[in-house]
This record gives structure tokens, C-alpha cells and sequence, in this order.
């Protein structure tokens, strides 16, 4: 699938071998969709490059766009302070998002740049990048955060709804574009920490997400 008129995706942009230095800076110059058009910077992951377990969200916010790291707004300091309470050291962990560059539309007052959700062919067309990262970092363990990282990883039929907190052989047999990981790994999917900010009742939904992540944790060991 096509990411928008003129541009074929990210493929022809990835370096040969999987470092993820290598990988990180290559991802700088990837006009592989429109998005590159608006953002600072690509985000890409971080984290130690043999992590056991690999975080995938949606996209950057804008604090990482100018920061150029990922999960380092309000939704990743909530992250990692849940994480830590799952029983995980968020500093073992490598993190990523489904689309490097940051979808944004101004206010009215054009003094704020508000999130906007990426679109089925920029996911696509960034799917090359995460594809690389997972075969570089090699994890045995994969926790998608929210719909958008789920459905990249597990396909468009995906319902979050539905099998939040279930472990997952991974790749389904159904998308192909990740290959077969040797050994593959398992998949979890919990929603994105920017979903428990944004909760009415959010304590609720915090001790939800904690429960999620614990699960991840136990696998962790």
C-alpha cells in the first residue's frame, strides 16, 4: 500500500545489516510517506540493542518530535513510572513507536500542535523500520500499546478490545511483511499510556494498565 501520491514507503531507505545505530540515522533521511514534510526529526527507538522486551506505540508525541527519543512526554513518564510499579526496569527495555515521524495539526490559534492519529498507509509505509528494529533488537517478548501498534503488528482485523492481556505467538501466519523471527517471539498488547491520561476515571485505568504491564513483568522473570 502506497503512503500517499509520490511516495513508495520506507524499504528503499533501510541500510544493509540490522545495527540499530545504523538503523537510527538512516531513518533521518526516510521519505518513505509525507509525514517527514511537518516533523523535526525522526524518532527512532531506544534502548539497549539485545533488549528482551520491545515496547511499540503509535507514533512520536510532540515532546519526543523535538526531543528526537521516544516516550519521554507526559504519556512516557507515565509509562515508565508503570513499568517500574509492574516490576520492570524500564532501562532494560528498548522502545519504539509503529511511525517514526509526528502527525500533528495546529490550533486555531496555530500555538499548539495537537496529535493526530497516523493513517493506515503512513503505518504501512513505516512498517520497513519496525520490521528492522524487531530483527536487529531480537526480543523475546513484544507489548504493543494501543490500537495503532497492535493492529501493525497483528494485522487490521486486530481488536484491542478483545485480547488485551493475552500473550500471542507472533508474527499470525496473516502478516507476512515481519517474515519468521528465530526463535519468534510472544506478543502482549495493553492500551497506550496516553489512553490512561486521558481516562475519566484514571486510577482505574492506571491499575489496569500496572496489571497489563505485571504480566509482562512475570514473563520477564
Amino acid at each position: 500500500m502506497r503512503s500517499s501520491p509520490g511516495h513508495a514507503g520506507a524499504e528503499e531507505y533501510l541500510p544493509g545489516g540490522r545495527d540499530i545505530d545504523r538503523l537510527a540515522a538512516a531513518a533521518q533521511a526516510c521519505r518513505g510517506c509525507d509525514l517527514f514534510e511537518r516533523a523535526t526529526q525522526a524518532v527512532f527507538g531506544d534502548g539497549p540493542p539485545d533488549a528482551r522486551v520491545l515496547l511499540v506505540g503509535e507514533q512520536p508525541g510532540d515532546v519526543e518530535d523535538r526531543a528526537g527519543r521516544p516516550f519521554v512526554g507526559p504519556a512516557g513518564k507515565l509509562l515508565r513510572r508503570a513499568l517500574a510499579d509492574a516490576g520492570m526496569d524500564p532501562e532494560s527495555l528498548y522502545f519504539t513507536n509503529a511511525v517514526k515521524h509526528f502527525r500533528w495539526r495546529a490550533t486555531s490559534a496555530g500555538k499548539r500542535r495537537i496529535h493526530q492519529k497516523p493513517s493506515t498507509g503512513q503505518v504501512s509505509a513505516c512498517r520497513p523500520w519496525l520490521r528492522a528494529e524487531v530483527e536487529a533488537v531480537a526480543p523475546g517478548l513484544i507489548v504493543a500499546l494501543g490500537a495503532t501498534a497492535a493492529q501493525s503488528l497483528m494485522g487490521s482485523g486486530f481488536r484491542l478490545t478483545q485480547s488485551r492481556g493475552v500473550f500471542f505467538d507472533w508474527p499470525p501466519a496473516s502478516v507476512t511483511e515481519f517474515g519468521a523471527p528465530d526463535p519468534p517471539p510472544r506478543l502482549l498488547a495493553t492500551v497506550h499510556p496516553s489512553a490512561v491520561l486521558r481516562a475519566p476515571a484514571r486510577d482505574e485505568a492506571l491499575d489496569q494498565f500496572v496489571a497489563d504491564l505485571r504480566l509482562a513483568a512475570q514473563w520477564h522473570g
